[in-house]
């Protein structure tokens, strides 16, 4: 696996807000045509994400059954292989096996971290990468502790996927919870071009993104803006 360029970003999916199949044209811009199946359109922005360069990408498809969505998996790794982008699968550890991810990412209603870690260690599988979503210093610590090898902090802005959460964490308790760990911690929740710079001054590694990067018509000159902010 090639060094990560920094910062990392990270795309997570969801395919419920693709109305559409995007086909690459020149320059990397896209046009639209139509398609009544989202996972068709999903895989193809999944391609454009790696190719663009984003390092990870989470394939966050909660709906989905077991077998279409370790299929889904399946292609998107096969896909990302040859840009060297990591595929981690949002809290099923058995599709992200089956299917052969990179990693798995761990919701607060997910396995437990340190279950997933004891099972990473007693199976050998080091390069096998646990992340886990935190909403405060005390559940970064935790997850550190447990055995996450990166953490998503948020929501750091204002944004509808994450208003289940509350108001947002703000900045600053996102330097607080990067000064708290070791690790890598992603801001996540309202990231845009405009203040992923303060994401990157608060301490963190990187970011993670739905709309940022799903919406996007343009994708490499998003990826290039965010990692020069």
């Amino acid at each position: 696996m090639p060094p990560e360029r920094k910062p990392i970003l990270c795309y997570v999916t969801d395919r419920k807000a693709l109305g559409c199949t995007f086909a690459a044209s020149p320059g990397d811009s896209i046009s639209k045509i139509s398609s009544t199946d989202p996972t068709h359109a999903l895989l193809e922005t999944i391609r454009r994400a790696a190719a663009a360069g984003i390092n990870w990408i989470q394939i966050r498809e909660k709906d989905l059954e077991t077998r279409k969505l370790t299929e889904l998996v399946r292609l998107a790794a096969a896909g990302a292989r040859e840009t060297g982008a990591r595929i981690l699968v949002n809290d099923r550890l058995d599709v992200a096996l089956a299917a052969g991810a990179a990693g798995v990412h761990l919701g607060e209603a997910s396995l437990l971290v340190e279950t997933v870690a004891e099972w990473r260690r007693s199976a050998g599988h080091a390069e096998f990468r646990i992340g886990a979503s935190c909403h405060s210093t005390e559940g970064a610590r935790a997850a550190e502790g447990a055995g996450a090898d990166y953490i998503f902090f948020g929501p750091v802005f204002a944004t509808p996927s994450k208003a289940a959460f509350g108001a947002p964490q703000g900045i600053e308790r996102l330097r607080e919870a990067c000064r708290a760990v070791r690790i890598p911690v992603l801001a996540i929740g309202g990231v845009t071009v405009e203040n992923a710079h303060s994401c990157f001054a608060a301490g963190a590694a990187g970011v993670a993104a739905i709309r940022l990067f799903q919406e996007s018509e343009v994708l490499s000159t998003v990826v290039k803006r965010v990692r020069e902010s």
